[in-house]
């Protein structure tokens, strides 16, 4: 027979003497654990007369029970001062200052890329999207410009093969989109383009807004109508506006747009050259030739596209004279906006 007695008081004994959870840990697993002193026991149970097994088995299940309880109640006691030990020792003071986190601000740019988007938006136009590593065919050749076209030294990029590049510009989700829908559309296509431009006025990389609106009946009126609506809600309706005569190889006819000098208001100053005049952006009707390269009929249809630098527009509006501000991370800066 289990001497039970005997089993209890050294039990007892060890659970008062466990000063840790490890230490009660070692107990648990010498009476009830998977070899321990009572699992052992019940195992026995199977070689023993039938006669003992009920009185025995009866015996060793009331210990276990009593050793699970014990130990139970310990663990509590011993977690519940273990628990205290650490608040105190951990505590915080709550009346300290806390540290100052400076709160951050959306970038200028992608503020003002989020005011041109709103106002087409507001205009009807939709917006798409495309990769901005671009095929040449995309970039260049359908928009009317070959490889031997003279006009592509006006958008020197980075070439990963002969054929695949950075994009020059937004134009090139305007003759994906022609390829899979068909007229009428009017969208706008915002992202960054790629050029080999490092000055304080150009970067290597900037943000461009294309627009399109193709239909059977648009004209260079409506263009002009749209523009002008767009630049006197990003500037203000007193803005002076003005159409000047351009090239661009996939309009025709082309047009720079200009808005009054924001800095001399018209008087003339070095950041206008003495023209009192500022170029925003281009414009023009859509040449027939890139109707023809994805499908468009150029005698049913008619649209006019037209083109925008971000940062440009960011700089006119806030008065920045140094494109590369925009990119220095300079948190002075950033806080103005």
């Amino acid at each position: 027979m289990i001497d039970s007695g005997s089993i209890k008081k050294t039990f007892l004994d060890e659970l008062k003497a466990a000063a840790s959870l490890s230490e009660l840990q070692q107990v648990r697993i010498k009476y009830i654990g998977k070899k321990g002193l009572l699992t052992a026991q019940l195992k026995s149970l199977s070689a023993m007369p039938a006669e003992e097994k009920r009185s025995f088995g009866k015996a060793v299940n009331e210990l276990k029970g009593l050793v699970e309880s014990e130990l139970a109640s310990k663990e509590s006691a011993l977690g519940n001062a273990d628990l205290k030990k650490r608040l105190e020792s951990e505590a915080i003071d709550v009346t300290l200052q806390g540290k100052y986190t400076p709160v951050g601000r959306e970038h200028p740019i992608n503020k003002v890329l989020r005011e041109i988007e709103d106002i087409f938006v507001a205009m009807g136009f939709g917006i798409e999207d495309g990769p901005q590593v671009e095929l040449d065919y995309y970039n260049f050749e359908a928009l009317n410009m070959p490889r031997d076209h003279p006009a592509r030294d006006m958008q020197d990029t980075f070439y990963i093969t002969d054929d695949v590049i950075l994009r020059t510009h937004t134009s090139p989700v305007q003759i994906r989109v022609m390829e899979k829908k068909k007229p009428p559309m009017r969208f706008i296509a915002p992202g960054k383009v790629y050029r080999c431009d490092a000055d304080i006025s150009h970067t290597p990389m900037f943000h461009q807004v294309e627009g399109l609106m193709v239909d059977a009946d648009i004209s260079f009126s409506g263009l002009k109508g749209v523009l002008e609506t767009f630049i006197h809600r990003m500037f203000s309706p007193e803005t002076p506006v003005r159409f000047r005569p351009s090239f661009f190889p996939f309009t025709e006819p082309s047009a720079e747009v200009d808005i009054g000098c924001i800095f001399c208001k018209g008087m003339g100053c070095k950041v206008c050259k003495g023209t009192g005049w500022l170029e925003i952006l281009g414009a023009g009707m859509v040449n027939p030739r890139v109707f023809e390269m994805v499908g468009y009929n150029p005698e049913i249809y008619t649209g006019f596209a037209f083109g925008m630098g971000v940062e440009r527009i960011t700089m006119l509006k806030y008065g920045i004279d140094d494109i590369r501000l925009f990119f220095e991370n300079d948190i002075r800066f950033l806080r103005q906006f």
